[in-house]
């Protein structure tokens, strides 16, 4: 009997059960079955059961071993418990951050120095290592999944970390029920096939990267984990040694695949869906990837943490909508409102709301921002003022405007101006700093005044305070900061002074 999916762990149990021998991850040196995947988050389950993870308890996860965070994902879902997965970057302030925020009972990590962040917060610490290595040990025997009387659907099962307009990051809530429906809807769109094989090159902590996990068991499909390294200069290579027939991308990875296409005398035989998010898709990137690609079909898609995916295009739809992100998910609903919350025609801009099944439950401890971001509404289900603007064709689907506040998208990653610059002021002898977002073609460049320190050393000493990968490449240094008649940065002055980029220092006066 098909069994529909009621909590997280459900859709690898139905994978294996529909077909246990099928191969479900594969990174550069191992991979396993359905059946494999299976049985080790029941083992894990277990040993966290052990070090004593009950119903409602937040485990939180850091570690570069996407097959292990992937085993340890569907283990704390089997126990009723929440897990929050991490950069592996994410080190002293940030981490701390995350420690004081959802109080973990448990930290799991591939490096033995965040023991000790752990230990001063009083969390327990256990490497991920040891305990992937008795969960795929095939020789010990599978025990009974862990009994979690009580968990329903309407239960939390995930915290994602995401930027936004405060210094620190603050955690998205999803519920199983949540988390099951807006990878239903996504695949319904997307169609991923059990002969498929998913080159995923996004860390699991990016919720995009995350949610291939569930699309991969809902189709049957094999899940490559790819690393950095395999996403960079070798990525045509690896993508045809793994066969790879799906490529979820963001702006940069499409970009790097169309140019190295161009210098390449091969093709790649067997791919042939790239989704995208993150940020629009360059018209030449995609005619190039066409043009080289005949049987790559291309689906662009906008989506928030908030609510996993908001919009998805058909397959190539963009050539008949140009400029737009697609059309609402399956179930859901968009609409567009003024600044005193009226619903607006379509071709008419304004904040862009999302309402349907697949918002998430709001953010985790946050109930004035709760109350701004998920109003209630009349009707089922939550909506969603996503801080976003765009409007709507008479079809219904949607086009991008731009952001109201300072989040922006670099890399595939959400970053948030406010926490860059707050990691900057940090650094001694920075007294001010401000950030531009990206550009058209431009990346994000963080403007400084500071005092004895130059622009590389003020990069170098913000690892301390802020992950590396949301530190801007290019940091400049000026005499002051431009402002406005309000005592505002004013962005568009610093913009001009901030160009070109690659100037060590700038001068306002």
């Amino acid at each position: 009997m098909n069994v529909l999916p009621v909590l997280v762990h459900d859709l690898l149990d139905r994978a294996a059960e529909r077909d246990p021998q099928a191969v479900a991850l594969s990174t550069s040196g191992a991979c396993i079955t359905y059946e494999e995947f299976s049985r080790a988050s029941v083992r894990l389950a277990g040993s966290l059961h052990e070090a004593g993870v009950r119903c409602g308890d937040r485990v939180v996860v850091s570690a570069a071993d996407g097959l292990g965070t992937a085993v340890l994902v569907y283990a704390v879902s089997r126990l009723g418990a929440v897990f929050s997965v991490l950069h592996e970057e994410v080190r002293g302030e940030p981490l701390e951050h995350v420690l004081r925020d959802c109080e973990p009972v448990l930290l799991v990590s591939d490096d033995a120095d965040a023991g000790r962040t752990a230990a001063a917060h009083g969390v327990s610490f256990r490497l991920l290592t040891d305990l992937v290595r008795d969960a795929l040990d095939d020789g010990r025997p599978v025990p009974d999944a862990p009994k979690t009387p009580g968990t329903l659907a309407v239960d939390p099962v995930c915290l994602i970390y995401t930027s936004g307009t405060t210094a620190l990051p603050k955690a998205v809530v999803s519920t199983h029920q949540q988390v099951l429906f807006a990878a239903s809807a996504i695949h319904t769109c997307l169609s991923y096939r059990a002969d498929d094989v998913v080159f995923c090159p996004l860390p699991l902590s990016f919720d995009y990267g995350l949610y291939q996990l569930f699309l991969a068991a809902l189709g049957g499909a094999r899940l490559h984990l790819a690393t950095a390294t395999e996403a960079g200069p070798p990525l045509l290579r690896h993508l045809e040694r793994t066969r790879a027939t799906v490529l979820p991308g963001v702006p940069s990875i499409a970009d790097r695949l169309a140019w190295l296409l161009r210098r390449s005398d091969g093709a790649l035989r067997y791919l042939r869906l790239l989704t995208n998010t993150g940020a629009a898709l360059a018209d030449s990137t995609m005619s190039a990837l066409r043009q080289a690609l005949p049987q790559l079909r291309i689906q662009v898609m906008y989506g928030l943490t908030e609510c996993k995916r908001t919009a998805i295009m058909p397959p190539d739809g963009d050539l008949e909508h140009p400029g737009s992100c697609g059309f609402p998910l399956p179930g859901t609903s968009i609409h567009v409102i003024d600044d005193a919350g009226r619903r607006l025609p379509p071709g008419e801009i304004g904040q862009i709301v999302v309402r349907g099944p697949h918002v998430m439950a709001g953010y985790w401890r946050r109930p004035e921002l709760n109350a701004e971001r998920f109003p209630r509404a009349s009707g089922l289900f939550p909506e969603l003022h996503t801080g976003d603007y765009g409007w709507l064709d008479d079809q219904g689907f949607l086009y991008f405007s731009g952001r109201r506040d300072d989040l922006y998208k670099e890399r595939g990653f959400r970053i948030s101006a406010t926490e860059v610059e707050a990691a900057a002021h940090r650094v001694p002898g920075v007294t001010s700093a401000a950030v531009l977002p990206p550009a058209g073609r431009r990346g994000a460049v963080l403007v400084v005044v500071s005092d004895g320190i130059g622009a590389n050393a003020v990069r170098e000493r913000m690892r301390e305070h802020i992950e590396p990968f949301k530190i801007p490449r290019h940091c400049v240094q000026a005499d002051t900061l431009p402002t406005n008649g309000n005592g505002k940065v004013d962005r568009k002055k610093l913009a001009a002074l901030a160009e070109p980029t690659d100037q060590p220092t700038l001068s306002t006066k």
